[in-house]
């Protein structure tokens, strides 16, 4: 038997997997003091006396609610917005401009596509060069070779890969090109619904799990004319690389992991298994294995990129975006996939004025002075990397600034995440199902969840005033400056910026001494995808660092 107090001060009794819990334990007045000391009340008898019957029918409460039949997809009726006050919704601006890509030539071999950009693949289909179901069956054959040893494949989707892949070459060769993404291969994170395919979330109870719905990102992509090739793994339910099949590897190095939990997303751009992926971030799932793998990745603003059919964690902080070779790659993704669709509440609709060619006069270009100033490992990378964006800048009338984050401590509003994915996945706590879950101990899943039963709503909710603070002091920053740029770990950033909502790119900027991929983000205001990814493009340019892949699996390697 396992025994939890909950905050109404009752001792509910959670028998085997599934016997109903034991609603008729008394809560008494010593009861009541016991779980003071929890939560560091402190009440006199009289007024412990005064609670009792209350708390008893809040027990009741909480019986019914638990009764109720609350699938992953069904969202709270409170909306989160990102937005500071008297915010403006920025003036719709032209659509995104793309870099031309010129003289594509089709190699000899055609597996030495398998690092091309998308925009490269997207001239080679549309001049009818190379075939969707060329490069279909050349992706597949790949996620065949090497998805078992990075084990970062859940299921292939072979069969409805050479149905799209068949439509898109018809279709091209009838002109009737839908855009750069046409007959272009793709995998998603398996916590995106595809009908007649497991969408197991990376999680042993679920790994069987099929929903017959097609998730909004899935859609538009394939109205696109995208090919989907495979379901990727993710650690299970969404926290770091360990999934029910294994570990997710690094394509650099196969006795590391490829961090979490957009682990196979990022694994198999890198290793050229297919040339774009979505991934999902909550705190660092986009950022975290992008910077493993050496890929790169776009966390874009809360609420521009739809989360209907995806797997609901926090619904707070929930983004889903493309993780890909370049920042251009990203963009082309992130113009196909963002908008409103009527399904998910949190939308909003804005411009992307993507332009590589974007004119840097009058930018002002910060960088988190403090987190540049720590001894940490990469610092030398992250400095050359600085060092040259500021030559951009001085050759291109920007403005590089030194810049902070606000002082506020961000960790005691990160409870917010743990309740809200208590919620989501509260019969699996209370059914004592989560022992089936692969990672156990302190930092799993299974002891947050238990452990999130026991925070009190009001602590949740001045978590959430908290954050009402932070956004206000963020907004003040971005007053001062149109994007920054950080090392992509140390500080508190990631979780500021994932709290505020802000948007991100991660972008690799060289290797460590153990020949670890390293990155750095770029960090902009809200809804400014573009001029981040611009500005980051005109920096990858200039670098190189995006085009190395792991030796292991180039062409005849």
């Amino acid at each position: 038997m396992r025994v939890v107090v909950f905050f109404c001060a009752c001792i509910v009794v959670l028998a085997g997997c599934g016997e109903e819990i034991r609603h008729d334990q008394p809560i008494t007045l010593g009861t009541l003091h016991q779980a003071e000391a929890l939560f560091g009340l402190s009440y006199t008898d009289t007024e412990g006396e005064l609670a009792l019957a209350d708390l008893v029918d809040q027990r009741e409460g909480y019986a019914a609610l638990r009764a109720l039949d609350l699938p992953n997809g069904v969202h709270p009726a409170m909306v989160f917005r990102p937005f500071p006050s008297g915010w403006e919704m920025p003036a719709i601006g032209p659509g995104p401009r793309w870099t031309d890509f010129g003289n594509v030539a089709r190699p000899d071999d055609l597996e030495r596509l398998a690092f091309a950009s998308v925009g490269e693949l997207s001239v080679l289909l549309d001049r009818r060069l190379v075939t969707s179901e060329e490069l279909t069956r050349m992706f597949l054959a790949r996620l065949r070779t090497y998805g078992p040893e990075l084990e970062c494949v859940v299921t292939l989707t072979e069969e409805l890969a050479l149905d799209q892949a068949r439509r898109a070459d018809r279709e091209i060769a009838a002109g009737r090109r839908r855009g750069p993404l046409h007959g272009v291969p793709y995998g998603v994170k398996d916590l995106l619904a595809v009908p007649g395919y497991p969408t197991s979330w990376g999680a042993m109870p679920y790994k069987d799990q099929v929903i017959d719905d097609t998730a909004t990102v899935v859609a538009r992509l394939e109205a696109a004319g995208a090919v989907l090739c495979a379901k990727l793994t993710l650690g299970a339910l969404a926290m770091g690389d360990v999934w029910f099949g294994g570990t997710t590897r690094n394509p650099w190095n196969l006795e590391e992991g490829s961090s979490g939990s957009s682990a196979g997303p990022a694994s198999a751009v890198a290793a050229g298994l297919v040339p774009f992926a979505i991934g999902t971030e909550t705190w660092g799932s986009i950022v975290s294995p992008a910077t493993r793998c050496g890929v790169t990745g776009l966390r874009p603003t809360y609420g521009r990129v739809s989360r209907a059919g995806a797997m609901a964690l926090s619904w707070s902080m929930d983004k889903i975006g493309p993780m890909a070779r370049s920042v251009e790659d990203c963009a082309l993704v992130f113009d196909v996939i963002r908008g409103s669709d009527g399904l998910d509440p949190t939308l909003v609709d804005a411009s992307f004025s993507y332009d590589p060619d974007l004119d840097w006069a009058g930018l002002r270009i910060g960088y988190l002075a403090d987190l540049f100033a720590e001894e940490r490992d990469g610092k030398t990378l992250d400095d050359v990397a600085l060092e040259t964006l500021r030559a951009l800048c001085g050759s291109r009338g920007a403005e590089l600034v030194p810049v902070s984050l606000p002082e506020r401590d961000a960790m005691p509003i990160a409870l917010m995440l743990s309740v809200e994915a208590a919620a989501a996945f509260e019969e699996l706590t209370l059914s004592g199902r989560d022992d089936e879950l692969v990672r156990q101990g302190r930092w799993a899943w299974p002891n947050t969840f238990r452990t999130a039963q026991l925070v009190p709503a009001t602590a949740y909710v001045q978590a959430s005033r908290a954050r009402t603070l932070l956004i206000e002091e963020m907004s003040a920053l971005f007053e001062t400056v149109d994007l920054y740029v950080c090392p992509s770990f140390g500080g508190q950033n990631l979780l500021v910026t994932n709290l505020t909502g802000h948007p991100c790119v991660v972008t690799p900027n060289g290797f460590t001494a153990d020949d670890s991929p390293h990155s750095w983000t770029f960090v902009g205001g809200l809804l400014d995808e573009a001029t981040i990814m611009a500005v980051a493009k005109v920096w990858q340019d200039a670098t190189g660092w995006a085009g190395m892949h792991p030796p292991r699996y180039e062409s005849g390697s």
